[in-house]
């Protein structure tokens, strides 16, 4: 779906254009056009691919999706996949953002996301200084909006390992809590996937051989680096500390159940106490001077009770009980 083609000339909007008439702004002194469309048909690509002589390997992989991020050169072109990333109730959803540079003009393709780029434009548009850089400058406002997404999911990801690590210590709660972390390591992996091939490929955008539409405005595709810096420090930070949280959880696992089988034990013993005395009793020998004893019986019961107290008060106090 095409969400706007809009063509620019010094950092001034300069008219709304139909796909068919892209062709005749492109070329022009200080202008480029700029293209945005959302979840786009093969109708669509092959209309673009056409009226900005895309290359069909690039084109190919916009038409498929499902890319790891990336940066290509074709030519004057660049190709770039970024994954778009927003949360979807406690889960994060992963989008993609194919975008295709040149000179003359920006085409973002995005997919399977409802991340809004609209501010993006109003962005550009209200700095025309900065948009009279050209391509590059929008190109660089694309970049940053996905990567300011991703801050929030980070946010997520923190708070919820702060909520368990709260219930760490919660009597019954370690198996749960595995299975929460795991799941939460599972959502880290997907925020890491995203972030560390961007931040791989940023460095190709300034500093040392820049793409001719990226040399003025390398100091921006600088400052994205560092965002993206700042989340994988964050991203590493949260791994190592739910590798921690998931070895305590293990560790108070095996506590539990030794308590358990402290506990298990304990009864085992007073119980085998009892029997043993009860066992002796019950073997109806003639010479036992108590089978004659009116007392006998409440004796051997008694007996039986105070082995059963002293047992239970030793083991409460070792605190097996």
């Amino acid at each position: 779906m095409l969400i706007n083609c809009i063509a620019y000339e010094n950092g001034q909007r300069l008219a709304q254009l139909a796909p068919p008439d892209i062709s005749d702004y492109l070329g022009r002194p200080g202008g480029f056009v700029w293209v945005a469309l959302k979840d786009a048909g093969e109708g669509e690509l092959a209309l673009m691919q056409e009226e900005f002589s895309l290359h069909p390997l690039a084109v190919e992989d916009a038409r498929h999706g499902h890319q790891r991020p990336k940066l290509e050169e074709y030519g004057d072109t660049l190709f770039c996949v970024a994954q778009l990333l927003e949360l979807d109730g406690d889960e994060i959803r992963v989008g993609e953002l194919d975008i295709f540079v040149h000179p003359d003009f920006v085409l973002s393709a995005r997919a399977r996301s409802h991340v809004d780029f609209s501010g993006v434009r109003e962005r550009c548009e209200r700095e025309p200084e900065m948009l009279r850089q050209g391509a590059g400058f929008v190109f660089y406002a694309l970049l940053d909006h996905v990567v300011d997404g991703y801050f929030p999911m980070l946010e997520h990801l923190e708070t919820e390992l702060e909520r368990i690590e709260s219930t760490i210590f919660e009597k019954a709660s370690a198996r749960r809590n595995i299975e929460r972390l795991y799941a939460l390591k599972r959502q880290t992996m997907v925020v890491r996937h995203a972030t560390l091939p961007m931040l791989e490929f940023m460095g190709k955008l300034h500093g040392g051989r820049v793409p001719p539409v990226c040399q003025q405005v390398q100091e921006y595709f600088r400052d994205v680096s560092d965002h993206l810096n700042r989340i994988a420090t964050r991203v590493e930070g949260m791994r190592e500390a739910i590798s921690t949280a998931i070895q305590v959880n293990l560790a108070m696992v095996g506590i539990e159940e030794s308590e358990i089988t402290k506990k298990l034990a304990a009864w085992a013993s007073i119980f085998a106490a009892s029997t043993a005395l009860a066992g002796i009793w019950g073997m109806n020998f003639e010479v036992m001077p108590e089978l004659q004893w009116r007392w006998g019986y409440p004796l051997a019961l008694g007996i039986i009770a105070t082995v059963s107290v002293l047992l239970f008060r030793r083991f409460r106090r070792a605190g097996w009980l």
